[in-house]
Protein backbone atom coordinates (compact mmCIF):
# COMPACT_ATOMS: atom_id res chain seq x y z
CA UNK A 1 0.00 0.00 0.00
CA UNK A 2 1.78 3.32 -0.98
CA UNK A 3 1.00 6.67 0.16
CA UNK A 4 0.74 10.11 -1.09
CA UNK A 5 4.40 11.70 -1.29
CA UNK A 6 4.50 14.50 1.24
CA UNK A 7 1.47 13.20 2.83
CA UNK A 8 3.13 13.43 6.43
CA UNK A 9 5.45 15.78 5.89
CA UNK A 10 5.03 18.93 8.33
CA UNK A 11 4.74 21.94 7.22
CA UNK A 12 6.44 24.98 7.89
CA UNK A 13 4.91 28.41 9.06
CA UNK A 14 5.29 29.84 5.50
CA UNK A 15 3.81 27.09 3.91
CA UNK A 16 0.92 26.87 5.70
CA UNK A 17 -0.25 30.74 4.83
CA UNK A 18 0.82 29.25 1.00
CA UNK A 19 -2.88 28.79 -0.99
CA UNK A 20 -2.40 25.41 -3.00
CA UNK A 21 -0.45 25.64 -6.15
CA UNK A 22 1.18 29.24 -5.13
CA UNK A 23 5.39 29.43 -4.45
CA UNK A 24 6.42 32.86 -1.72
CA UNK A 25 7.65 35.27 -3.74
CA UNK A 26 10.41 37.60 -2.46
CA UNK A 27 9.97 40.65 -4.84
CA UNK A 28 6.72 42.13 -6.39
CA UNK A 29 6.37 41.33 -9.71
CA UNK A 30 4.60 43.63 -11.52
CA UNK A 31 1.87 42.63 -13.82
CA UNK A 32 -1.09 44.64 -15.87
CA UNK A 33 -3.25 44.31 -18.53
CA UNK A 34 -1.94 47.66 -20.41
CA UNK A 35 0.14 50.18 -20.32
CA UNK A 36 0.60 52.34 -16.48
CA UNK A 37 -1.71 55.60 -16.39
CA UNK A 38 -0.26 58.56 -14.96
CA UNK A 39 -3.03 61.33 -13.65
CA UNK A 40 -1.92 64.30 -11.93
CA UNK A 41 -3.02 64.55 -8.04
CA UNK A 42 -5.00 67.60 -8.62
CA UNK A 43 -7.14 65.82 -11.42
CA UNK A 44 -7.95 62.47 -9.01
CA UNK A 45 -11.07 61.98 -7.50
CA UNK A 46 -12.38 58.61 -6.17
CA UNK A 47 -16.50 58.35 -6.00
CA UNK A 48 -18.94 55.37 -4.89
CA UNK A 49 -21.67 55.38 -7.28
CA UNK A 50 -24.89 53.03 -8.59
CA UNK A 51 -27.38 51.38 -6.13
CA UNK A 52 -26.78 52.73 -2.88
CA UNK A 53 -28.44 55.62 -0.62
CA UNK A 54 -25.70 58.33 -1.66
CA UNK A 55 -23.17 59.14 -3.71
CA UNK A 56 -20.08 60.26 -2.67
CA UNK A 57 -16.81 61.60 -4.03
CA UNK A 58 -13.83 62.99 -2.49
CA UNK A 59 -10.86 64.50 -4.25
CA UNK A 60 -7.13 63.79 -3.58
CA UNK A 61 -6.85 65.86 -0.63
CA UNK A 62 -9.87 64.78 0.74
CA UNK A 63 -9.27 61.24 0.24
CA UNK A 64 -6.21 61.53 2.43
CA UNK A 65 -7.96 63.02 5.19
CA UNK A 66 -10.16 60.17 5.59
CA UNK A 67 -9.14 58.05 8.48
CA UNK A 68 -6.87 55.99 7.17
CA UNK A 69 -5.14 52.39 8.21
CA UNK A 70 -1.78 50.89 8.42
CA UNK A 71 -2.26 47.04 8.11
CA UNK A 72 -0.51 43.84 6.95
CA UNK A 73 -1.35 41.02 4.70
CA UNK A 74 -0.27 38.22 2.25
CA UNK A 75 -1.06 38.96 -0.87
CA UNK A 76 -1.49 36.24 -3.99
CA UNK A 77 -1.61 36.09 -7.75
CA UNK A 78 -3.27 33.87 -9.98
CA UNK A 79 -0.19 33.47 -11.64
CA UNK A 80 0.75 31.50 -8.87
CA UNK A 81 3.39 33.72 -6.53
CA UNK A 82 2.27 34.70 -2.70
CA UNK A 83 3.85 37.76 -1.03
CA UNK A 84 3.77 37.32 2.76
CA UNK A 85 3.66 39.95 4.87
CA UNK A 86 3.16 43.14 2.78
CA UNK A 87 2.44 46.27 4.73
CA UNK A 88 -0.38 49.25 3.51
CA UNK A 89 -1.77 52.41 4.38
CA UNK A 90 -5.01 52.88 3.08
CA UNK A 91 -9.05 53.88 3.69
CA UNK A 92 -11.76 50.70 4.47
CA UNK A 93 -14.49 50.29 2.08
CA UNK A 94 -16.22 50.53 5.45
CA UNK A 95 -15.07 53.96 5.86
CA UNK A 96 -16.17 54.72 2.72
CA UNK A 97 -19.37 52.95 3.14
CA UNK A 98 -19.77 54.87 6.76
CA UNK A 99 -24.02 56.36 6.90
CA UNK A 100 -24.06 54.18 2.99
CA UNK A 101 -27.29 52.21 2.78
CA UNK A 102 -26.65 49.59 0.02
CA UNK A 103 -29.15 48.71 -2.31
CA UNK A 104 -27.35 46.36 -4.33
CA UNK A 105 -25.22 43.20 -3.62
CA UNK A 106 -22.24 43.57 -6.04
CA UNK A 107 -19.84 46.06 -7.06
CA UNK A 108 -17.81 46.72 -9.51
CA UNK A 109 -14.06 48.26 -9.32
CA UNK A 110 -13.42 50.78 -12.02
CA UNK A 111 -9.93 52.21 -13.51
CA UNK A 112 -7.77 54.09 -15.50
CA UNK A 113 -7.59 52.79 -18.53
CA UNK A 114 -10.58 51.15 -18.36
CA UNK A 115 -9.96 48.02 -16.17
CA UNK A 116 -12.76 46.76 -14.07
CA UNK A 117 -13.28 43.75 -12.08
CA UNK A 118 -16.27 42.46 -9.95
CA UNK A 119 -16.92 41.82 -6.46
CA UNK A 120 -19.55 40.61 -4.14
CA UNK A 121 -20.43 43.37 -1.48
CA UNK A 122 -19.01 40.90 1.16
CA UNK A 123 -15.84 40.32 -0.26
CA UNK A 124 -15.41 44.26 0.49
CA UNK A 125 -17.03 44.85 3.95
CA UNK A 126 -16.42 43.63 7.29
CA UNK A 127 -12.80 44.76 7.38
CA UNK A 128 -11.46 42.90 3.94
CA UNK A 129 -10.82 45.52 2.32
CA UNK A 130 -8.94 49.25 1.35
CA UNK A 131 -8.48 51.72 -0.99
CA UNK A 132 -4.59 51.69 -0.42
CA UNK A 133 -1.56 54.73 -1.31
CA UNK A 134 1.08 53.71 0.51
CA UNK A 135 3.50 50.75 0.33
CA UNK A 136 5.88 49.98 3.00
CA UNK A 137 5.61 53.25 4.29
CA UNK A 138 6.03 55.19 0.86
CA UNK A 139 3.30 56.12 -1.43
CA UNK A 140 2.23 53.84 -3.94
CA UNK A 141 4.04 53.66 -6.98
CA UNK A 142 2.14 54.11 -10.13
CA UNK A 143 3.66 50.56 -11.75
CA UNK A 144 1.75 49.13 -8.64
CA UNK A 145 -1.73 50.89 -8.59
CA UNK A 146 -0.60 54.21 -7.52
CA UNK A 147 -1.82 56.91 -6.50
CA UNK A 148 -4.37 54.18 -5.15
CA UNK A 149 -5.62 50.76 -5.59
CA UNK A 150 -8.26 49.13 -4.50
CA UNK A 151 -6.67 45.59 -2.12
CA UNK A 152 -8.73 43.02 -1.22
CA UNK A 153 -6.05 40.26 0.21
CA UNK A 154 -8.16 37.14 0.63
CA UNK A 155 -9.05 36.75 -3.06
CA UNK A 156 -6.61 36.57 -5.83
CA UNK A 157 -4.27 39.96 -6.67
CA UNK A 158 -6.64 40.86 -9.65
CA UNK A 159 -9.23 41.57 -7.84
CA UNK A 160 -6.69 44.19 -6.12
CA UNK A 161 -7.65 46.25 -8.79
CA UNK A 162 -5.10 49.32 -10.01
CA UNK A 163 -5.56 52.95 -10.15
CA UNK A 164 -8.99 52.36 -8.87
CA UNK A 165 -11.09 55.75 -9.43
CA UNK A 166 -14.79 54.29 -8.58
CA UNK A 167 -16.32 51.71 -7.14
CA UNK A 168 -19.79 51.49 -8.83
CA UNK A 169 -22.52 49.11 -6.77
CA UNK A 170 -24.78 47.08 -8.53
CA UNK A 171 -27.99 45.02 -8.60
CA UNK A 172 -26.22 42.20 -10.69
CA UNK A 173 -22.98 40.85 -10.93
CA UNK A 174 -21.77 41.86 -13.88
CA UNK A 175 -17.75 40.27 -15.05
CA UNK A 176 -15.58 42.45 -15.41
CA UNK A 177 -12.10 42.99 -17.81
CA UNK A 178 -10.26 39.28 -16.51
CA UNK A 179 -13.92 37.26 -15.57
CA UNK A 180 -15.28 37.93 -19.83
CA UNK A 181 -11.63 36.29 -20.75
CA UNK A 182 -12.67 33.36 -18.41
CA UNK A 183 -11.05 34.18 -15.29
CA UNK A 184 -13.65 32.98 -12.22
CA UNK A 185 -15.90 35.42 -10.93
CA UNK A 186 -14.78 35.84 -7.13
CA UNK A 187 -11.26 34.16 -7.16
CA UNK A 188 -10.92 32.70 -3.77
CA UNK A 189 -6.84 31.15 -4.05
CA UNK A 190 -7.57 29.25 -1.13
CA UNK A 191 -9.75 26.81 -3.62
CA UNK A 192 -8.09 27.66 -6.28
CA UNK A 193 -10.35 29.76 -8.33
CA UNK A 194 -8.30 30.79 -11.09
CA UNK A 195 -10.81 30.00 -13.78
CA UNK A 196 -14.41 29.76 -14.68
CA UNK A 197 -15.63 26.28 -13.80
CA UNK A 198 -12.92 26.01 -10.92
Amino acid sequence: MGTTRGFFRRRSGDDERLPPGQYLERGFPVLSAGPTPHVPLDQWDFSITGSLSEERSWTWDEFLALPREDFTVDIHCVTTWTKLDTQWTGVSVDTLLDGVELEGGYLTALCDGGYTTNLPVEDVTGGKAWVVYQYDGEELEPEHGGPARLLVPHLYFWKSAKWVRRLIFTDEDEPGFWEQLGYHDRGDPWLEQRYQGD
